[in-house]
């Protein structure tokens, strides 16, 4: 398991399964080198965790604590995508921005504490220095299937482990143990 799953875990929450794109135009990430570019996961294509209310519009039927919840829902579905994408989780080095859509009321101007759903869990999760991101959160008149909201994200990557530096970080960190220097007396000739 890894770090971060280890903390979702404690946290009480867990990675959903994720989902194919219905088209095959489109897929949910994109790595490009290092950077990993995920697709606008949103509230309206599949179940989602955390029992959340899939549609409508905030600051109509939906309320901003419920869309809150949407949000960290959507980032646990991105976590998923991140993970099928670069095969574990761990190799995200930080957070580089966000993009939250939320289909809203006209009325209805705090996008920001809304998409902080998102925000707040990958802070949590990588800390006030890889978790703190760029962001956009905008309201806009709807979404697809009428959900709530969608949101994108860009992730950088450590390079993946080869089998090779992995063994040999296995061996370094033992022969560190094993290794005791002892002080070397002066050669006499």
């Amino acid at each position: 398991m890894s770090k971060i799953e280890a903390k979702l875990k404690k946290m009480g929450l867990e990675i959903p399964p994720s989902h194919p794109y219905p088209s095959p135009n489109r897929t949910s990430a994109v790595q490009v080198g290092n950077l990993l570019f995920l697709s606008g996961h949103g509230t309206g294509r599949q179940a989602m965790p955390l029992n959340i209310k899939q549609y409508g519009k905030v600051g109509g039927d939906v309320t901003e604590q419920e869309a809150y919840v949407c949000a960290k829902a959507a980032a646990l579905c991105m976590l998923a995508s991140i993970k099928k994408a670069a095969g574990d989780l761990d190799r995200v080095k930080r957070v580089i921005r966000l993009y939250g859509m939320v289909n809203c009321a006209p009325h209805f101007d705090r996008h920001m504490v809304v998409i902080d759903g998102a925000s707040d869990l990958f802070y949590e999760l990588w800390g006030p220095v890889y978790g703190q991101h760029a962001r956009a959160a905008v309201g806009i008149g709807g979404l697809p299937r009428g959900a709530v909201l969608e949101i994108m994200g860009e992730f950088e990557l450590h390079p993946p482990k080869t089998r090779v530096q992995a063994t040999l970080k296995k061996r370094t960190k033992k022969s560190a143990k094993k290794a005791v220097k002892k002080p070397t007396a002066g050669k006499r000739r």
